[in-house]
């Protein structure tokens, strides 16, 4: 049996040991688009920023791209329309 020639250095040890305490990042969600985000970051999907826009997504992208995101846009923007809960008076006509 093989026995180490010299001992390992107290830094190389320690470097080991770092990655035992490795999290996943946390992440939020973009108040615009509803994605994934890390935070303090732009969301690459919108470009927004603090309800800002900080990046112009669709001058970026292609022809074909740019259709199917600005329908996928529209569908989120009417799924939030539909999804809002009806008052008592909207209750009651149902």
């Amino acid at each position: 049996m093989s026995v180490p020639k010299w001992n390992q250095t107290s830094s190389k040890r320690d470097q080991r040991r770092a990655n035992i305490y490795i999290t996943p990042p946390t992440l939020s969600k973009c108040s615009k688009c509803g994605k994934s985000v890390l935070p303090h970051t732009a969301c690459s999907f919108c470009g927004f920023y603090k309800g800002k826009e900080v990046v112009n997504v669709m001058a970026r992208l292609e022809r074909k791209e740019k259709k199917n995101r600005e329908k996928e846009i529209k569908a989120k923007e009417m799924e939030e329309k539909t999804s809002k809960p009806l008052s008592a008076d909207g209750l009651s006509k149902k």
